[in-house]
């Protein structure tokens, strides 16, 4: 009762992003923080619970105390990731490109002014053609029936158009800009006169206007979208990728790729050491084989859940049982890149200015209970007391 009454204030807590300690926590504070202070309320509005909790509780076994609240929270966490891994629905991956707003409050008359000089109008068109390849990318990510395959093909094809522009594209960009400012009578500046920061009407940066336009804005745009193309879609993700999809039994497994999938394996080195990948290698020569010609069974498949299971159902788990892993940790691979936009978002609630000491385990144990509250309303607290229970050996055993 003790530890349910610990648990289910630390599931308030965590599904509404609540600090959980306070200033003071001694018996005599007032400020003794969320945690004990709920803790209390929830005892005195339950007396059978009140009896057993705080300073009724057995000498150092309260259930209370800063580990114990961080063991609640990693058993809670690890119990989230349980129900969702159990509840994987195959290879259907998500991946979300959101362009970045702006909203312009100045006055009319200051916009106007802004809009008429020519390193505005320089800027509008990078930003059109960046924006236009970041576009017909979206559109291809979000077309349903697009396979992973395509998928990382567009995106390397726009890594490719976007290294292109930088290394030519300067001056086609630059004749456009002149051209529309020649049209609007606009003012061209001399791109050879020094350049003087906004912010420094008087003082020289150093760098002609030419320079700056070249490197201070167009390489910077550019390198920006690169990198984040590069952190998003690397080539460890796109090895991943790949590799997954050509697991993927769809079509008489139409993107099965041997190479791709031995290479997905080697991501993963405490399962498959030398001997296993040689034996993987082995398997995967009759696999494919066998699929798509030795039992009808397996003729149409959607995705690779359903491979899962028909290699279940057919007994041959142990047969192939280094393809049935790879199986196994491609359907637990988080892959869907929009989680970690909700992960940051998120992140500003709990790691804020009163609590930013918090540790990475912690933390993310923490973020796990918090964004996928969905999935935490439905976890019992029986799990979740066996797993504390099990986490160590404890005073008070169960």
């Amino acid at each position: 009762m003790r530890l349910e009454a610990s648990i289910n204030v630390a599931r308030l807590l965590l599904l509404y992003g609540l600090l959980f300690r306070g200033h003071d926590e001694s018996e005599s504070s007032i400020n003794q923080g969320l945690f004990l202070g709920f803790l209390r309320w929830h005892g005195d509005k339950h007396p059978d619970v009140g009896k057993v909790i705080l300073e009724n509780a057995p000498q150092n076994d309260t259930l209370t105390c800063p580990m114990i609240q961080k063991d609640i929270i990693n058993a809670c966490a690890k119990e989230i990731l349980k129900a969702i891994i159990g509840d994987l629905n195959g290879d259907n991956f998500v991946i979300e490109h959101e362009g970045s707003t702006s909203n312009e409050r100045n006055q009319a008359k200051y916009i106007l002014s802004e809009i008429i000089i020519f390193k505005f109008v320089f800027m509008l068109h990078l930003m059109l053609k960046v924006l236009a390849m970041s576009n017909e990318l979206n559109k291809i990510l979000q077309k349903r029936d697009q396979d992973i395959v395509n998928v990382v093909v567009f995106i390397n094809i726009t890594k490719k158009i976007l290294q292109d522009m930088r290394k030519t594209g300067w001056e086609s960009l630059l004749d456009d800009v002149s051209s529309f400012c020649h049209m609007h009578d606009i003012m061209i500046p001399k791109t050879d006169e020094s350049y003087f920061p906004e912010k420094s009407k008087r003082k020289s940066s150093g760098i002609c206007y030419l320079h700056h336009l070249r490197v201070d804005i167009f390489y910077a745009v550019i390198d920006v979208q690169l990198q984040e193309f590069n952190d998003r879609f690397d080539v460890v993700s796109s090895d991943l990728l790949l590799g997954m999809a050509s697991l993927n039994p769809a079509n008489s497994f139409a993107n099965f790729d041997k190479g791709r999938i031995m290479t997905l394996a080697k991501y993963y080195p405490n399962e498959f050491d030398e001997v296993h990948i040689r034996d993987l290698s082995y398997q995967l020569d009759t696999f494919i084989i066998h699929m798509r010609v030795g039992n009808p069974k397996f003729s149409n498949l959607q995705g690779i859940n359903d491979l899962a299971k028909a290699l279940i159902e057919t007994n041959l788990v142990k047969t192939y049982s280094y393809v049935y892993l790879l199986v196994k940790l491609t359907l637990i691979l988080p892959v869907a890149t929009a989680t970690v936009e909700r992960a940051f978002s998120s992140m500003k609630q709990i790691k804020n200015e009163e609590r930013n000491n918090m540790g990475d385990q912690y933390l993310n144990n923490y973020l796990i209970c918090y964004i996928e509250r969905d999935v935490f309303t439905n976890v019992s607290n029986d799990v979740i007391i066996d797993r504390f229970q099990n986490m160590k050996a404890r005073r008070g055993q169960l």
